[in-house]
């Protein structure tokens, strides 16, 4: 699984999905790092087959109504150490591959732990009368 972390996930994050051999970069390192804009991150993650794992609610809105990026996981903890996120990411990762699997996908980690939300896209058609 090929993953992007958003500005806010910490390198510890990435360094820890690496170690369990999962193919993952942050933000930092591609395009205009820091300073890439969310709309050129969703096109980047869906030309790379990616996952793009995130705090930023701004992501969950292009999601559900534009469609991309196609793979999201929102990580919707509050406040909490680098390692209890590492610890919290570890501990759900089987669960977050497998339906991030899928073509599509919206993944929120909370303190209820995975919660998977039903797919609209593709949308149907819309028939003008």
């Amino acid at each position: 699984m090929r993953v992007l972390c958003d500005v806010h996930i910490p390198y510890g994050l990435i360094k820890r999905l690496r170690e369990m051999g999962v193919d993952a970069t942050h933000v930092n390192r591609i395009l205009d790092g820091s300073a890439t804009t969310d709309a050129a991150i969703s096109a980047f993650v869906d030309a790379n087959g990616m996952l793009l794992i995130t705090k930023d609610g701004d992501f969950r809105d292009t999601h559900f109504l534009n469609g991309t990026p196609a793979r999201l996981l929102r990580i919707t903890l509050g406040n909490l150490s680098n390692a209890e996120l590492t610890t919290q990411i570890e501990a759900h990762w089987p669960t977050i591959t497998q339906i991030a699997g899928n073509e599509r996908c919206y993944i929120e980690l909370s303190r209820d732990g995975i919660v998977r939300f039903p797919q609209v896209w593709p949308r149907p058609p819309e028939v003008n009368p």
